[in-house]
């Protein structure tokens, strides 16, 4: 496939020439082969490279970046890792990208009050990393969080498998640093010292999830959790999803409350096992991890319960993770399983549905027919205590016809799971990938106020523009390497 090279307008050579006023060259990328790895994020279906990459070192390089792409009317684009899987910051519009990966610092830590101060380039893990000697962690942990920064957790509200009984990223980020779309830094929600905004909006809460279309992250205080005291994973083998999918329900039913509920089908297993030889039975139809975690006391009988429940819904077998290298390398597999789909397919398609727990039977058999239909094989692997599911839809994209299904059985799937009572996004966000599905979603009023508020932040939607609402441009209408036709 030949590669489409970036080249420099007038114009963008005017504004290159001013952000070199500001940063040092070692700060600024413009080559276009340096550029091409900045074309997309984990969702490589559409890609556009950039116009220029910037890689700032503070909030106040940031501020005067934005300022400069203001005075030049570029578009710019805040970037984390790259690891997020709905298109959120495609450079659409030959616009700047904004690397974050430079500020990527533990600045501060207040054991005292539990919380810390990190740049949103920090890694996930490196949190934890900094205060597991303190008896501390940071609970939300998506199965990137050895990749993922604490910036790109901020814009799409990430979970992970332990979000089930700790929450999602809004739930434990206290306060963060913005530049606004003007270049203005301000401070919403509270600050190390503990001192907050007074009265009025929730604007912290408003920016979680806003996908970089409000301004740029560019500090966050998050809180900090005690490791629990003790542990108890087990892991349930099932002859069919069905079966652990009813234990599942029956789980949360009977009022424990698990740190995670993780399910994982008959193929993604075979990879996994192929991948990381763990020692997965390759013949069970899906399997069950169960993490019990809290004070010692008691959770013996809870884990006696939990495998009570499997077995009645027809667990051939529920084993125990005996140490705490056993307990680590099972998640080790889960948490890479995304990583283990090469051995099954060149490219894969990553849904990011919800339903409601008791509809998980429902929508995974409507994927076994949807792969059936379109002639694809779709894995998965979910968060199954939230009815948040990952199917994985394998395709070649050296296959045109390959792709074309991979998109409609994708659509397919979300469909179903708003039809079921659920949504289009648990997540990973909805990026340029899920854009047409808010109208789907979303009454047009609720369209309306959230346009209304994104105006608020940015009147000239100069900041990652054209992502999350339907109707707007999309790489195809900015000379795309590859047109979807769905």
């Amino acid at each position: 496939m030949k590669l489409g090279m970036h080249r420099a307008t007038q114009d963008e050579s005017a504004l290159l020439a001013d952000l070199r006023l500001i940063l040092g060259s070692p700060q600024i990328l413009s080559d276009p082969l340096e550029l091409l790895v900045y074309e997309c994020d984990a969702y490589t279906l559409e890609k556009k490279i950039p116009s220029i990459v910037v890689l700032p070192n503070s909030p106040f390089e940031v501020a005067e970046i934005v300022r400069c792409c203001n005075k030049h009317q570029a578009p710019f684009i805040p970037r984390g890792a790259g690891t997020n899987l709905s298109g959120a910051i495609l450079p659409i519009e030959n616009a700047v990208v904004i690397s974050l990966t430079r500020m990527n610092q533990v600045q501060q830590v207040d054991l005292e009050n539990r919380r810390a101060l990190v740049e949103a380039g920090c890694v996930n893990i490196w949190i934890t990393n900094a205060v597991r000697s303190a008896g501390l962690l940071y609970a939300p942990d998506p199965s990137s969080q050895t990749a993922c920064t604490i910036g790109g957790n901020v814009a799409t509200n990430s979970g992970g498998p332990h979000t089930l009984k700790y929450g999602v990223t809004t739930n434990h980020v206290l306060g963060l640093e913005m530049v606004l779309p003007d270049g203005e830094i301000v401070w919403l929600g509270t600050t190390l010292e503990g001192g907050e905004e007074t009265g009025g909006l929730d604007l912290r809460g408003a920016v979680i999830g806003s996908e970089g279309m409000f301004g740029i992250v560019t500090r966050v205080v998050v809180n900090l959790s005690q490791i629990p005291q003790s542990w108890r994973t087990l892991l349930g083998v099932f002859a069919s999803v069905d079966d652990a999918s009813q234990a599942v329900s029956d789980i949360i039913a009977s009022g424990i409350v698990p740190a995670a509920l993780e399910m994982m089908d008959q193929l993604i297993t075979q990879a996994v096992e192929a991948a990381y030889h763990f020692g997965f039975p390759l013949d069970a139809g899906a399997l069950l991890i169960v993490e019990l975690d809290g004070l010692e006391e008691g959770l013996e009988q809870q884990a006696m319960e939990v495998e009570r429940l499997c077995k009645a819904n027809r667990a051939t077998e529920v084993r125990r993770a005996r140490t705490d290298k056993e307990r680590a390398d099972l998640w080790k597999c889960r948490k890479r399983a995304f990583g283990a789909i090469g051995r099954l397919s060149p490219n894969f398609l990553t849904q990011d549905g919800v339903v409601p727990r008791s509809k998980l039977p429902e929508i995974m058999r409507f994927i076994q027919h949807t792969s059936a239909e379109f002639g694809l094989r779709i894995p998965n692997v979910f968060h199954a205590g939230d009815g948040n599911i990952h199917p994985l839809i394998l395709y070649d994209e050296s296959n045109p016809d390959e792709v074309k299904r991979a998109v409609q059985a994708g659509n397919r799937i979300l469909e179903r799971c708003l039809e079921l009572g659920g949504s289009v996004s648990g997540e990973h966000g909805i990026g340029v990938e899920k854009a047409d599905f808010m109208e789907k979603q979303f009454s047009q009023p609720d369209l309306d106020a959230m346009r209304s508020l994104r105006r608020m932040f940015d009147p000239l939607h100069r900041c990652n523009p054209h992502k999350m609402f339907p109707n707007g441009k999309r790489c195809m209408d900015f000379a795309p390497r590859r047109q979807i036709s769905v």
